[in-house]
């Protein structure tokens, strides 16, 4: 996103537990699409967290953006914040996470 529009978000909720981080995961799998969604926790959460699911994903060439703030597909303009039609949008989650 634009450092304009990046301004213009207010930031939902830090992720700082692992339910935050399952939260996000489904979140994601079910804006993409998915209808089989399977989580993995070790220690709670603690040590690993799998999410696998048959969502539409994300594509090759988009991986190297995946852990940078304010990397999403989901808005580019000030206009788009009016019609969120996504569970999440912000681009901030998995870059919490990391």
């Amino acid at each position: 996103l634009s450092k304009e529009i990046a301004l213009k978000i207010a930031a939902g909720e830090v992720v700082e537990r692992p339910v935050s981080v399952v939260k996000e995961a489904i979140e994601n799998s079910l804006d993409a699409e998915a209808s089989r969604i399977l989580i993995t926790l070790m220690e709670g959460g603690k040590t690993s967290i799998v999410v696998e699911d048959d969502g539409v994903g994300i594509t090759w060439e988009d991986m190297s953006l995946l852990l940078t703030r304010y990397a999403t597909s989901k808005i580019s303009s000030l206009e788009d914040l009016s019609h969120i039609g996504t569970l999440g949008y912000r681009g901030e989650a998995l870059a919490s996470i990391a």
